[in-house]
């Protein structure tokens, strides 16, 4: 009989948690041809997640979680889920029911026949959101396409069933500085997409604010495009170019360099913009610092199940 691995990261989703449960075991129990488990990882949560995690442990036998000794974000808990599954298919859930447990059965379905290694939902539109944070989304996920060059479309998030093949290749990129929607597209493999209409949370809020949501884009971009650093080479070449044109076309129409607001302005300007590229340079020789340390991407305080 084949076997289901459901991970599900949680931070602090105590109001969450039970409605999930009960939700996705009703819809995996209509699944005749697979056995499940449930892989929870506790994102160094501060209300009572872990207890809620031990109470599903103690009582349900198809129930595991890892606790965090700290908050290592999202992707590192997709990644320990990962590491400790063992199911022949694996599946990633968010613990709010955004992700609907109704496509479970027909994700099965899909990476059973074997003719995809994935089957995963395609969000068609973000009703309920605020219109200013899916606009943001929107522009964000047109300009990552565009700059690393892999179907990273909006919509294609983490809620995705693959087969065994593909989860061990996602194992093998062992990076500490992660961002699986870029890594699913970068393994490759054949996905089936089924779409779904965006629905609000069960319970509690969400926990990505728009800063948080700008610097999980920019770690994004960082780690799948070197498109940055070569457009700070560019436009250094070409305020060099329009800088001595400037200066040409000063001397030769007599006036010479007169206007000292205006020339302090240029020299802000161009002051401003240089920094901003010695920023984007900082940041990647910075990630690359973290990956040379070699720390381990999570570490486990309390294990349940295992």
């Amino acid at each position: 009989m084949d076997k289901i691995s459901i991970i599900v990261p949680c931070y602090n989703e105590e109001k969450a948690l039970p409605e999930f449960y009960r939700a996705v075991t009703r819809e995996i129990d209509n699944i005749k041809e697979a056995e499940c488990e449930f892989i929870f990882v506790d994102d160094g949560s501060r209300d009572r997640t872990p207890e809620i995690l031990q109470e599903f442990s103690d009582s349900d036998s198809r129930c595991r979680y890892l606790s965090f000794s700290r908050n290592f974000g999202k992707e590192a808990a997709m990644y320990a889920g990962l590491e400790n599954a063992s199911g022949d298919y694996c599946v990633f859930m968010d613990a709010d029911l955004q992700h609907p447990p109704s496509l479970l059965k027909e994700m099965y379905r899909v990476v059973k026949s074997k003719k995809y290694d994935c089957c995963a939902g395609l969000r068609i539109d973000r009703n309920g959101e605020k219109h200013l944070r899916s606009a943001l989304s929107h522009a964000f996920y047109k300009i990552i396409g565009r700059l690393c060059h892999l179907d990273m479309g909006d919509g294609k998030g983490d809620f995705r069933m693959m087969n065994r093949a593909m989860a061990d290749s996602i194992l093998e990129l062992k990076e500490y500085n992660r961002y699986m929607k870029g890594i699913f597209s970068f393994v490759g493999f054949d996905t089936k997409w089924i779409p779904f209409h965006n629905v609000e949370r069960t319970a509690g809020e969400t926990k990505w604010s728009l800063r948080s949501l700008f610097r999980y884009a920019v770690d994004g971009i960082l780690s799948f495009s070197s498109a940055p650093a070569t457009m700070a080479g560019s436009t250094g070449l070409l305020l060099i170019i329009a800088a001595v044109l400037t200066g040409i076309c000063a001397v030769w129409s007599g006036g010479g360099f007169s206007g000292v607001p205006l020339l302090v302005c240029l020299i802000l300007l161009l002051n401003g913009i240089q920094m901003f590229f010695i920023s984007i340079i900082g940041q990647y020789v910075s990630k690359d610092y973290m990956e040379s340390k070699r720390r381990p991407i999570y570490i486990v305080k309390k294990k349940g199940g295992f």
